[in-house]
């Protein structure tokens, strides 16, 4: 009696991580709510520290692990405008 109880609790626990036969699909979300797979790597502002961060999975839960410090952002800045040649 006691495997057989045993036996339905590994079931059930299986039965969790799977939706109508399918496992689960892992991901991270961003600041916005907004699906971020697995290995995908974003610019995030956490109290006002920004990084390169890596959604990847840790101990069966997604996570995001820090790659470095700041991140690169493609800008020209205000005073190397291009300007037009009219002539």
């Amino acid at each position: 009696m006691k495997r057989l109880g045993v036996t339905l609790i590994i079931l059930l626990a299986h039965s969790g991580a799977m939706a109508q036969g399918k496992t689960q699909d892992c991901y991270c979300t961003d600041k916005s709510g907004s699906r971020v797979e697995l290995g995908e790597t974003i610019c995030l502002s956490v109290d006002g520290n920004m990084f390169l961060a890596k959604c990847e999975m840790s101990l069966n839960v997604p996570m995001w692990r820090k790659q470095r410090d700041g991140c690169v952002i493609s800008s020209t800045p205000q005073g190397d405008q291009p300007t037009l040649n009219a002539g």
